[in-house]
């Protein structure tokens, strides 16, 4: 299959790049109509950095003419989603209607890195308001209206709370985006969009820069259409940050797949239990495939407060993070009703219990790397159910409406986890399948993922409502 030029990976552009058939201010041009025609529909953008995205290009076209390229991804349009800060006047929303004016007068670390490596940044993209840090239970939690998946049947939600970056990758507006995770935020947007999420190891990006909403589980990873897309970026994403103390000193080194490797994964006992029947019986299919490359395992888990240890944790820091705003009274111009007041109770969380959450995420986190050990990774469906409709309640893990071991497992433990598409469920919405891994071992996931979709084709498949045919 011929991918149009939209849904086109890193590799492919940087190519296509280097060797002259397109240049970066072509390309620049190319997603900056895209993100202007298409984006509305999925409300996908809350700023278009027009100026800054033809500056950028302008100046790597002129080093691409000399022959001079600062990475893979020299010339590289890519959006970051709206939590992120930027100078030069360009607003930073946080997805809240009283912070949409917000200005920063530095540039996130992250957005200084992807610069130096020559990505240009085209666009501050939609997200749930305030990272859904005041329990949200719709959609429609941000100010730039819900967040919208170009696939189904019906009108349906892209995830949260990076929407506009699952959304936006999705439709081809960009060839990658920049989101975060604390519970969830770069896996369901992956799994709602139909396309690659990674959520690295805490610490292996900066998050100097970026809105705070849990010092000890907030992640900065990227979403693509490719694994290797992914592990391309890690690479030049990651590295110690002496503004962000939490950062590791480890290098990272994308290692790309090797056919000749040999896989081990542990899938847990009945964890596709609770799954709708088209999310069940794709992840059983995906695992039939896996069987080419992995031996894979069924193993049990200890049993542990996962989800009530992680939760505690998060409100408790959210709480404290988000103080000042709790007590401007801002919060009464939010969205969503339930986010005008939702942010008291996470602020009474006792000493003493985010204490008793502490220790147990000590423990958890030691199963875990037991479990590991023995393993390159474990293997779930990303979500129990496709994308919910935008109109309506949503099933929040974090609220405590359903069960997401893995989730609360890898996020309070600080490991890594990769979501590729797996097929199609219900109303012809995607459905995803998700890789964790050891801590600092993301090579392992990337590689598991990409002999996935080295063997399967649902990452090359694009919308009908990408709008293609327009190439």
């Amino acid at each position: 299959m011929t991918l149009p030029l939209s849904f086109a990976t890193i590799r492919q552009l940087s190519g296509l790049i280097r060797s002259k058939e397109v240049s970066p201010l072509e390309l620049a041009t190319f997603f900056l109509s895209r993100l202007e025609t298409i984006g509305p529909r999925y409300n996908a953008v809350v700023t278009l950095t027009k100026e800054l995205a033809l500056e950028q290009a302008t100046t790597l076209e002129q080093e691409a003419k000399r022959g001079e390229y600062r990475s893979i991804l020299h010339g590289i349009p890519y959006g970051a989603k709206d939590l992120l800060a930027t100078a030069g006047g360009i607003p930073t929303t946080w997805g809240a209607s009283p912070l949409r004016n917000q200005m920063f007068d530095y540039d996130a670390t992250i957005v200084k890195i992807l610069r130096a490596n020559g990505a240009t940044l085209a666009a501050k993209l939609a997200m749930v308001e305030l990272a859904g840090g005041f329990g949200y239970r719709n959609p429609e939690a941000s100010f730039t209206g819900p967040g919208i998946t170009p696939w189904g049947d019906i009108t349906a939600w892209s995830g949260g709370s990076s929407s506009g970056s699952g959304s936006a990758v999705a439709a081809g507006l960009v060839p990658f985006a920049i989101g975060s995770e604390t519970w969830g935020s770069i896996l369901a947007p992956a799994n709602n969009c139909g396309i690659t999420g990674l959520r690295p190891t805490f610490g292996r990006v900066s998050r100097h820069g970026a809105m705070t909403l849990s010092w000890s589980l907030d992640k900065i990873g990227p979403l693509c259409h490719t694994a290797d897309d992914c592990g391309l970026l890690l690479e030049a994403m990651s590295g110690y940050d002496p503004l962000d103390l939490s950062t590791t000193k480890r290098e990272f080194r994308y290692q790309p797949y090797r056919s000749d490797h040999r896989f081990k994964i542990g899938v847990i006992r009945d964890i596709s239990s609770n799954c709708e029947d088209g999310v069940k019986s794709n992840f059983e299919e995906a695992l039939s495939s896996l069987m080419t490359v992995a031996d894979i395992e069924e193993i049990m888990v200890p049993d542990l407060p996962y989800e009530a240890a992680t939760r505690t944790i998060l409100f408790a820091e959210m709480g404290s993070a988000l103080e000042d705003f709790i007590n401007s009274g801002d919060a009464r111009e939010l969205t969503a009703r339930e986010d005008r007041y939702g942010g008291f109770a996470p602020s009474m969380v006792l000493a003493k219990d985010y204490i008793k959450a502490l220790r147990i995420r000590d423990i958890i986190a030691n199963e875990a790397d037991q479990i590991l050990s023995k393993y390159d990774a474990l293997v779930a469906p990303t979500r129990p159910t496709v994308a919910a409709k935008v109109e309506g309640e949503f099933t929040s893990m974090i609220r405590g409406k359903a069960s997401d071991v893995m989730g609360a497992m890898g996020n309070i433990s600080g490991l890594p986890a990769i979501s590729v598409p797996n097929g199609f469920g219900k109303y012809g919405l995607p459905t995803g399948i998700q890789f964790m891994g050891r801590c600092y071992n993301e090579n392992a996931i990337l590689g598991i993922a990409h002999a996935y979709q080295s063997n399967t084709r649902w990452h090359q498949m694009y919308p009908p409502n990408g709008n293609p045919t327009s190439e």
